[in-house]
């Protein structure tokens, strides 16, 4: 079977790769031979040992009955999306690797393959080569799946753990991430969470069989982080992830991405590098874990050509479209429930901690040796709502005896 790549970048490079090197045996799983007939990019690559592939002409792709896969691989949402509605009235499947295009644009495009007769498969799009969307959409259905808990960002997770290891500032680490190809130029999608927020968004919308808005989940990313949290997450054994979650509550689904202390007992916690962890909570399995590296050229390949041979071996239709509720679906962040490390500089540590207790009632102090820093005090709370923690700590910076909030992280429960 011919397919085509749009966008010659990492992982459409990747793709081609990955199917010029394992012909033989891709066929054999496939049971046929899988070609690529086309790649469409306006670049010229003169290099390329698939420069006699390339064109800039759309018709060459669209227009071509013998290709009967599309590979989208461009990235974004303006031409990517276009170019994937166009595949779909051609009567062409589509495999993507585009998190952001089906995070914002999933339900329409899947209802628009179901109705073309196609498929629309983006198992690439979370988690890089770790098999997770089709084992949640197909290995765990027998399940009613209770929640996801998960480290989904390679360049973040990398960057924490530098930032452990070597006792290195948020801002060296990541100028090590980019030195290494971890990280863009602009690492902001990544460090501020939203590649995060778009893969729990697809994520959940497959768990829970409705669409998740992504713009609806509150997220935070990594860049406030500081070594001082770090040291007073390990005076706690534990260390500091950027988590996703998500779970079922009542009728309506709760999400958030954000920095949080993780016990070194949770499974997570040991997730380092720029590996990836996802934990799927099943009311029939209990827990699975999924694990591998999240990122990077060919293990991204290798999802997207996996999911070309899903479609060469069933020739299916896309069957499952996510429905938009006509009611909100989604728990307001304020009504979430959480614990969270409260770090404070106090003009008096005595009235400090007075005046912490008017406010917060019970709390456990943390104890850590930072140099540099004397006028801290740094407390776990009880859980409670975020409109509650919102308000407290609100009523906290209003305290003569405190100087600064410094930094409020969430605890994750076991």
């Amino acid at each position: 079977m011919d397919i085509a790549i749009l966008g010659y970048g990492v992982v459409g490079s990747g793709v081609a790769e990955v199917i010029r090197k394992n012909s033989r045996s891709i066929a054999d799983r496939a049971g046929e031979q899988i070609r690529v007939r086309k790649i469409l990019d306006i670049r010229d690559f003169p290099d390329s040992p698939d420069r006699e592939l390339i064109t800039k002409d759309p018709e060459e792709v669209f227009g071509d009955p013998e290709i009967k896969i599309i590979v989208e691989t461009i990235g974004g949402i303006g031409v990517a999306q276009e170019y994937t509605k166009r595949a779909f009235s051609a009567g062409k499947h589509v495999v993507t690797s585009n998190k952001e295009l089906v995070a914002v644009h999933g339900p329409e495009l899947l209802k628009i393959a179901a109705d073309n007769g196609v498929s629309y498969l983006f198992e690439a799009s979370v988690g890089g080569g770790i098999p997770i969307i089709r084992p949640l959409s197909q290995c765990l259905a027998a399940n009613i799946i209770n929640g996801i808990t998960g480290i989904l960002n390679g360049t973040t997770n990398y960057i924490l753990t530098k930032m452990r290891r070597e006792n290195c500032s948020f801002s060296d680490a990541l100028v090590n991430a980019q030195k290494n190809g971890y990280a863009e130029a602009d690492p902001t999608a990544d460090v501020e969470g939203h590649d995060t927020c778009r893969k729990i968004a697809i994520l959940s919308s497959i768990a829970f069989n409705e669409y998740v808005d992504c713009s609806r989940i509150h997220t935070e990313g990594i860049s406030r982080i500081t070594l001082a949290d770090m040291m007073y997450a390990e005076a706690m054994d534990s260390v500091i992830k950027l988590i996703a979650v998500s779970r079922r509550e009542g009728d309506r689904v709760f999400a958030r991405v954000s920095p949080v202390v993780v016990n070194k007992e949770h499974p997570l916690a040991g997730v380092e590098d720029v590996f990836n962890a996802i934990v799927v909570s099943g009311d029939a399995i209990g827990d699975a874990m999924f694990y591998g590296r999240g990122a990077g050229k060919l293990p991204t390949a290798s999802a997207v050509v996996a999911d070309v041979i899903d479609i060469v071996k069933h020739n299916e239709s896309t069957k499952t479209v996510w429905q938009r509720r006509d009611t909100d679906n989604m728990v307001p962040f304020g009504e979430s429930v959480t614990g969270c490390l409260v770090r404070v500089a106090a003009r008096n540590k005595n009235e400090a901690a007075a005046d912490i207790e008017k406010v917060f009632g019970r709390v456990e102090y943390v104890s850590a040796d930072i140099k540099g820093i004397d006028d801290e005090l740094a407390f776990t709370t009880a859980k409670m709502t975020e409109s509650n923690l919102s308000e407290r700590i609100g009523e906290l910076k209003s305290m003569r005896s405190i100087k600064e909030v410094v930094n409020v992280i969430r605890i994750l429960e076991l």
